[in-house]
């Protein structure tokens, strides 16, 4: 067991040797490197024909988020209500702190405003969804708003595209961003290293062939954007910056200080580092096991979701930048639907996941 994985060298070796293993990081770029360089070394050990063995990737909590949501069960009910009604007060400036916005007030689902635009924060606990963006735009057009940030940790799924277009039939320019962890550390706050990255936006095509389908990518899109204070570049050096959803390297001539810009982002698929395809997303179910009050027994309770099996990926190395845009063909068995699910990690270590039905 390795706690602190960074790029997952012991479990690497444990898999050489034959060894199971277990490594754990905070890191989400630790997490996904140790998992291209596990599948590497299963391809490599397959090559040799040697056996190995499979992996899961498990997202054991979200401590800062639950530490932070924490009520004091010994409270009465209505203590209880008071002091989660302050804590999400607190959370919503936490948010708009990191964010760097402004508190507003006379709204009920907007708490903030930056740069003309006005700021909703999703709730701490659970998934932004679509109610919660039908009440958004509602607002907006009862009180001619136009544009609008939603920031929330998460996304109910495919929400992106459907909120895109309910937003486009009031008039709203709508930007659905991420809340970094970081925003629960102050250092991060305090240093501006705190990043709100847009919701991307993936595109996918099946291909049949009779019983089985293949999955094709056709776009990923995302558009992501960071202050940059350019006086602060010095002469002979250089820096590489997001720029109005591109990365750009900006250089600063020694001699005459003349700023240049090289558009480093030339094709979409220029944004992915790695994207796979679980072709039987509801096949597995995600389920948790929860000691019951007072006693020594668990009971198993499904939350609802899925667990997503890479089943088939394609991802860069150093060495090897191609990009597969294909998947091979899965066998179905026929006469009924299957949801497929692909997932996209990008260059910043950014997941995004969609999900299909497909009939066989």
């Amino acid at each position: 067991m390795d706690l602190f994985m960074g790029s997952g060298t012991t479990m690497a070796i444990a898999e050489k040797l034959g060894r199971k293993w277990i490594g754990s990081d905070l890191g989400k770029f630790s997490a996904h490197t140790a998992r291209k360089r596990m599948i590497a070394v299963q391809r490599h050990m397959k090559a040799e024909g040697k056996d190995y063995r499979a992996f899961e990737i498990l997202n054991l909590g979200k401590y800062q988020r639950e530490y932070f949501i924490n009520i004091d069960a010994t409270l009465d009910e209505k203590q209880r209500a008071k002091q989660k009604a302050i804590k999400e007060r607190q959370f919503v400036e936490l948010i708009l702190g990191a964010y760097k916005a402004e508190t507003v007030q006379g709204f009920e689902t907007l708490s903030g405003q930056k740069a003309g635009r006005l700021v909703a924060v999703g709730p701490l606990d659970m998934a932004a969804t679509r109610d919660l963006v039908a009440e958004i735009l509602e607002e907006a057009a009862e009180k001619r708003v136009t544009k609008i940030d939603l920031l929330a940790f998460e996304y109910e799924m495919n929400l992106g595209q459907f909120a895109q277009e309910e937003a486009k039939k009031v008039g709203v320019d709508l930007a659905l961003k991420v809340i970094p962890p970081d925003v629960f550390d102050k250092r991060a706050v305090q240093k501006n290293q705190v990043k709100f990255y847009d919701v991307a936006y993936i595109e996918i095509k099946p291909h049949h062939n009779k019983h089985s389908v293949a999955v094709e990518l056709t776009d990923f899109s995302v558009f992501y954007s960071q202050d940059v204070d350019e006086s602060e570049l010095k002469p002979g050096s250089s820096k590489v910056v997001i720029r109005d959803g591109q990365v750009v390297k900006i250089r600063k001539d020694k001699e005459s200080e003349i700023i240049d810009y090289e558009v480093l982002t030339k094709k979409w698929t220029d944004w992915i580092d790695y994207w796979s395809v679980d072709f039987d997303y509801e096949s597995r179910k995600e389920i948790v096991r929860i000691r019951k009050d007072d006693t020594a027994e668990y009971e198993e309770l499904w939350t609802g979701g899925y667990i997503f099996e890479n089943e088939w990926q394609s991802f860069r190395t150093k060495k090897d930048r191609k990009l597969e845009l294909k998947s091979v063909f899965n066998e179905y068995l026929p006469g009924r639907n299957y949801k497929i699910a692909v997932k996209v990690i990008d260059i910043f270590g950014n997941d995004t996941m969609k999900v299909i039905e497909i009939n066989i």
